[in-house]
């Protein structure tokens, strides 16, 4: 009976193991908020003023949200996943026969007299589909790392000058992402948080060109 139970110990924690690993990563790389880089300031004389700051903060993990935030960015990356919906939902698919392999060989297990050729036959399949799923996972994320590069990172950067003009044109010269920094700020007036003001006025600017991907 301890060798039944380290056999299903053992397929019980592929199975959990594969269902970490071929869960498709559907969610896009958070958009980039940075500016395109500026050239180097000029020295400041040592008896300069130290000019007035004013920072503001702005939530990047926002301008992903599909209802409240930049309509290009979402529909652009609803997109990206369209063209690997096949392929997510094959690893999907590994996962659930995973499940069923697993439920089998447990069955199997209770019998009165386990059949051992039959439950080590389903251990291989379980041992097969894991290698077959991770080798898909792996080249699935590859290729999705790379499309959402290609399709999001000129939104990304336009994006990032739109919002660094935003903030110059109402006497900003600090913004901070909070979402990177938020257990860091103690204290902050709503008036600072400028991130739904600027994904409204991106919006309002970049108006969506048809229906969104679903």
């Amino acid at each position: 009976m301890k060798r039944l139970f380290l056999i299903y110990a053992a397929l019980a924690l592929m199975a959990i193991a594969v269902s970490g690993q071929t869960r498709p990563q559907t969610g896009p790389p958070k958009p980039a908020a940075t500016p395109a880089p500026k050239p180097a300031a000029t020295p400041a004389p040592s008896n300069a003023r130290v000019p007035d700051s004013r920072i503001a903060l702005v939530d990047t993990t926002i301008f992903g949200d599909e209802k409240n935030g930049i309509w290009r960015y979402v529909d652009a990356a609803k997109s990206v996943q369209a063209e690997f919906r096949t392929r997510t939902d094959e690893l999907q698919s590994i996962q659930t026969r995973l499940k069923a392999l697993a439920a089998e060989i447990q069955a199997l297990m209770k019998a009165r007299v386990p059949d051992q050729k039959t439950i080590q036959a389903r251990q291989q399949q379980g041992e097969n589909l894991q290698n077959e799923g991770k080798t898909k996972q792996d080249r699935l994320d590859e290729d999705l790392s790379k499309r959402y590069q290609q399709v999001l990172a000129p939104i990304s950067r336009q994006i990032g000058a739109a919002l660094d003009q935003f903030a110059a044109q109402r006497g900003v010269t600090m913004t901070l992402d909070m979402s990177k920094i938020l257990p860091a700020i103690l204290t902050a007036v709503p008036a600072v948080d400028l991130t739904q003001a600027f994904i409204n006025d991106f919006n309002s600017k970049n108006p969506r060109t048809g229906a969104a991907p679903r």
